[in-house]
């Protein structure tokens, strides 16, 4: 596969309670995003000002050349993949380009794995956990809720370092599944656990799978919560 992965970080603040849904916090505004080639090139995408240094918001224009840029590597054979891109990543880069059907058509064709964990065990994993799972050497450089912040306080390196940090995470993360076959994570409980995972599948594959049992969770968490986006 030739993988092109990629990540965003928001602007708004906010504080998560333990187990609280961040979709309460909804709708979110794109700071930045980065893309990376796996083992190859990388970019970040921000809006500048007149002195170039990045405003607070990703702005329609250019998170429009941000989408038209993995729609032509996708049609020209690359696999994009984000972790939880889906239900994140893609639907907000979406709101703030107005592209809905853009972001929609590229969502379908993109490589989730964690949407297709998500739909072997019925609950999501994060990253990090994977990272750690895997073996994978590459460590987050910042807790998610502390990016807007930074951002917002110019400390913009910081931030574009970490959302890179991430896109690269996530190339590593691919690679390591395509050739274990496999996704293995660390539990809340700090035990490693595994599922075998035979091939990277597309989202639009993967929403033809039927739901794994939940009826053993206290809050399952519905496929519509993913892909309500796709439709609005």
């Amino acid at each position: 596969m030739k993988v092109l992965a990629f990540d965003i970080e928001i602007s708004n603040v906010f504080d998560l309670r333990p187990g609280e849904d961040i979709e309460k916090h909804a709708p979110f505004d794109v700071a930045v995003a980065a893309t990376q080639i796996a083992d190859g090139e990388h970019r970040l995408w921000f809006s500048p000002d007149s002195d170039g240094k990045p405003l607070v918001n990703l702005e329609r224009q250019h998170a429009r050349e941000l989408l038209e840029y993995l729609e032509e590597m996708q049609r020209a054979g690359w696999a994009i993949c984000a972790w939880n891109g889906l239900s994140f990543d893609l639907r907000w880069i979406a709101r703030a380009a107005g592209e809905a059907s853009t972001a929609s058509r590229i969502a379908l064709a993109m490589y989730d794995p964690m949407f297709q964990f998500f739909k072997l065990k019925g609950f999501p994993v994060g990253l990090a956990a994977v990272a750690d799972g895997l073996g994978i050497g590459t460590k987050k450089t910042m807790q998610a809720a502390d990016a807007p912040r930074e951002w917002r306080a110019g400390n913009h390196k910081r931030v574009c370092d970490y959302v890179l940090g991430d896109v690269r995470m996530t190339n590593d993360i691919v690679a390591a599944i395509v050739r274990r076959r496999e996704i293995a994570w660390v539990t809340q409980r700090g035990k490693r656990s595994a599922v075998a995972l035979p091939r990277l599948r597309t989202v639009e594959d993967c929403l033809r799978d039927p739901m794994p049992d939940q009826s053993w969770m206290d809050s399952p968490i519905p496929q519509e919560q993913f892909t309500r986006w796709l439709s609005e």
